[in-house]
């Protein structure tokens, strides 16, 4: 297809178009009709382009056209329940579904780090010598790492450490602008502080009182945490291997659908929060606390992999509606 005799065939239609949108609050009777007809029919002059010159700035140009008109035509943006509703059950789960073997990998990796280096410390005396005096671990094992639970007011607590874990997912996400590089980072350090806390918890015969209140809000948390950095590192690939597409068009549809896991991942830890605030440190036995964690786990895993699996078989992608990148189909 000539790309410039198309272009010199239908630019009015494309100028009156756009005149007709930023006019649009202004129109009368027969120029609704006209930007309902036109929008049309620039729709189909998108689809043409898309299929025979889809790496042409034309195709920017029309997309951006083309959502404007349509949501002159549709009138305003959809009410915020229902956005709301969409974001809850297609949004947030399908990115989280879409991502599931991206965040699986990192949960694998986490897990054998912090195992190993767990195992390290709790077999090894000299390792517990080069970690801390034998009094400071001591004190850790015996009052420190279970009165970090208790020792402020359950409100306060649970605050902090919802403000404390989005930040520490947000930084995460954020890592993804630089190719996803510190991500890894930022895992081995975190699983490093379980791992030699946790050996040293073992190492003194203190395995219940690790393992019963680091599993009620761990599980959730932990795996928010995978969350957040398996959809970093799967943004940082695209930038790298966008595939078939144009990397710019990839890159702004994952990033948006990260955004989306950023926002969602703020809710999960809230309740991630209120159990560590107020189930961990309870006077319920540890099979309920631990109970309590499970079964936010499996409501969570539950929720991703039904919504999610029913996003993703219709074709959602997490991506905003009307994305201006991205190019509607006539009709």
């Amino acid at each position: 297809m000539d790309i410039d005799a198309f272009v010199t065939a239908h630019r009015p239609q494309w100028d009156r178009l756009e005149d007709l949108v930023r006019r649009r609050r202004s129109l009368d009777g027969v120029e609704v009709d006209e930007l309902v007809d036109l929008y049309q029919r620039v729709a189909t002059h998108l689809s043409i382009v898309r299929s025979h010159a889809p790496h042409s700035p034309l195709v920017g140009r029309l997309s951006a056209l083309v959502a404007r008109a349509r949501s002159a035509v549709t009138g305003a943006h959809a009410p915020a329940v229902r956005e709301l509703v969409r974001f809850v059950t297609v949004v947030f789960p399908v990115v989280a579904y879409r991502a599931r073997w991206w965040w699986a990998g990192v949960a694998a990796a986490f897990l054998l780090v912090a195992t190993a280096l767990g195992a390290w410390v709790a077999g090894s005396p000299e390792v517990q010598a080069a970690i801390a005096p034998p009094e400071e671990i001591k004190e850790l094992v015996e009052h420190d790492f279970a009165d970090y639970y208790s020792e402020n007011p359950a409100a306060s607590f649970a605050a902090q450490v919802w403000v404390n874990n989005s930040m520490a997912s947000m930084q995460v996400i954020a890592s993804a602008v630089l190719l996803g590089a510190p991500i890894p980072y930022i895992l081995w350090i975190n699983a490093e502080n379980v791992g030699l806390i946790g050996g040293l918890m073992v190492a003194n015969d203190r395995a219940d009182v690790f393992f019963g209140l680091i599993t009620p809000h761990g599980l959730p948390e932990l795996t928010a945490f995978f969350l957040a950095a398996g959809a970093g590192l799967r943004l940082g690939w695209t930038m790298i291997a966008p595939g078939p597409r144009r990397r710019a068009d990839v890159l702004a549809e994952q990033g948006r659908a990260v955004a989306s896991v950023a926002i969602g991942l703020v809710a999960v830890l809230l309740v991630c929060g209120l159990i560590e605030a107020l189930v961990t440190p309870s006077p319920l036995p540890t099979w309920a606390r631990v109970g309590i964690g499970v079964l936010a786990e499996a409501a969570f895993l539950g929720y991703v992999a039904y919504f999610g699996r029913r996003a993703a078989a219709e074709g959602e992608t997490g991506d905003i509606e009307l994305a201006p990148d991205a190019a509607p189909t006539a009709g």
